[in-house]
C-alpha cells in the first residue's frame, strides 16, 4: 500500500474510535428520549455522568499505568464550584456565609459553572500533581488516596464555605438529557485528542518502557503531570454537572462510593482503552438498571416476578469477577473500536498506534 494511502487508512481507523463511541452515546440518548419515561431519562443522565468520570480517569490511569484513587476529589471541587456560582445569593448567605462578597453575588448558568469547575479542578490538579507525579507505583496510588481524604476532610469541616457535612441545596436542577450527552461526547473527544498527541504517546511509552523512555529524553513526571491536569479538568466539569443533576452537594457525595464505582467500571472495560472506558460504563450501568427493575418486580400475566433484595450487588459482583477471570485486561484489553479499513492486517490498537 502506498504511504499516503496507508496514512489515510491509519487516520480513518484512529478517528473512527471516538465517532463510534459518540454514536453509542447518541443511541442511548435517543432510546431514553423515545421512551418518554422520566426515571429512565434520569438513568441515562447518570450513565453519561459516569462516562465523563470514567473517561476522565482513563486519561491519567490508562495512559500512565498509575492507579489513582483520588480523582473523585476533583469532581468534588467541581461540584462545590457549581454550588458557589449557581445558587441564589440569599440561599448562599444562609448555608455558606463565609463566601467572599463577589462570589456570594455571582450567579452563572450551568455550562459556565461546569467550565469554571473544570478550571478550578485543573488548577488544584497542577498543584497536587507537581508533588505526586514524582512518585510511581503503589506509592503514587496511596498518595492519590491521601489527596482524596484531604479534600474530603477539608470540605467536611469548612462550615462557613462548604456547609461542612450538611447538604448544600438550591443548585438549579437540570433534567434535560442533551447537555449531559454533549458533555460526555466532548469528554470522549478530549481523551482521544490527548491520547494521539505527542504528550499522550510519550506517556504511554513511559508506561510500557519507563527506562527506555527516560533514556530517550522523555520527562516522565512532566508527562504524567500533563495527563493529571487534563483528567482533573474533565473530572471537575463532570462533578459540576453531577451537582446539577441532583440539585445538592455534600463531601460524601464525592467520596469512596463514587471512587470505587468509577474504578471498577474502568477496570472491567479495560484500563488501557478509551473504548473500554466507555463500554465498561454502558455495560455495567445497563446491568445495574436491569437488576433494579427485576428487584422492583415485573408483571408476567397475573404473576409478579421479583428478585430478592440484595441480589443486585451479588449478581453484579459475580459478573465482574467472571469478566476479569476470562478477560484479566478488561473487556477491550488495549484495543479500540474501529471501522474496518479493508486491509487484512489492520488490527485495532491504541489511539494513534500504527501497524
Amino acid at each position: 500500500m502506498a504511504p499516503r494511502t496507508q496514512r489515510r487508512s491509519v487516520a480513518l481507523r484512529t478517528i473512527s474510535t471516538p465517532l463510534i463511541l459518540a454514536a453509542l452515546l447518541v443511541a442511548f440518548a435517543l432510546v431514553a428520549w423515545a421512551s418518554g419515561s422520566r426515571p429512565f431519562n434520569q438513568t441515562v443522565i447518570d450513565i453519561f455522568l459516569q462516562v465523563i468520570f470514567v473517561v476522565g480517569l482513563y486519561v491519567f490511569v490508562g495512559n500512565s499505568g498509575v492507579i489513582s484513587f483520588g480523582h473523585i476529589a476533583f469532581a468534588c471541587l467541581g461540584g462545590y464550584v457549581a454550588a458557589w456560582t449557581t445558587i441564589k445569593p440569599m440561599m448562599k448567605g444562609i448555608s455558606m456565609p463565609g463566601l467572599p462578597d463577589w462570589l456570594m453575588q455571582l450567579e452563572i448558568p450551568f455550562w459556565a459553572a461546569a467550565l469554571a469547575g473544570g478550571a478550578f479542578a485543573a488548577f488544584w490538579a497542577l498543584v497536587f500533581g507537581a508533588v505526586l507525579m514524582r512518585l510511581s507505583g503503589i506509592a503514587a496510588s496511596i498518595a492519590t488516596f491521601a489527596m482524596l481524604a484531604m479534600v474530603n476532610s477539608i470540605y467536611s469541616n469548612w462550615e462557613s464555605v462548604t456547609a461542612a457535612t450538611s447538604s448544600v441545596v438550591g443548585i438549579p436542577i437540570l433534567r434535560v438529557l442533551w447537555p449531559y450527552l454533549v458533555a460526555a461526547i466532548l469528554a470522549v473527544f478530549a481523551a482521544w485528542a490527548y491520547s494521539i498527541s505527542r504528550h499522550g504517546l510519550a506517556l504511554r511509552a513511559a508506561r510500557d518502557e519507563p527506562t527506555a523512555a527516560a533514556a530517550s529524553g522523555i520527562d516522565i513526571p512532566r508527562a504524567r503531570l500533563i495527563a493529571f491536569v487534563i483528567s482533573g479538568a474533565i473530572m471537575g466539569a463532570g462533578g459540576a454537572l453531577y451537582a446539577h443533576s441532583i440539585g445538592l452537594v455534600t463531601p460524601d457525595t464525592y467520596y469512596l462510593g463514587l471512587t470505587f464505582t468509577t474504578l471498577s467500571m474502568l477496570v472491567v472495560g479495560g484500563m488501557s482503552s478509551l473504548s473500554g472506558a466507555v463500554l465498561g460504563v454502558l455495560i455495567l450501568s445497563s446491568l445495574i438498571q436491569a437488576l433494579r427493575w427485576l428487584e422492583a418486580g415485573i408483571d408476567i400475566g397475573t404473576t409478579t416476578f421479583a428478585l430478592p433484595g440484595g441480589v443486585q450487588e451479588i449478581a453484579l459482583g459475580v459478573v465482574m469477577i467472571a469478566i476479569l477471570m476470562f478477560r484479566p485486561a478488561g473487556i477491550m484489553g488495549n484495543k479500540e473500536l474501529t471501522w474496518p479499513t479493508g486491509r487484512g492486517n489492520d488490527k485495532p490498537g491504541e489511539p494513534g498506534e500504527t501497524n
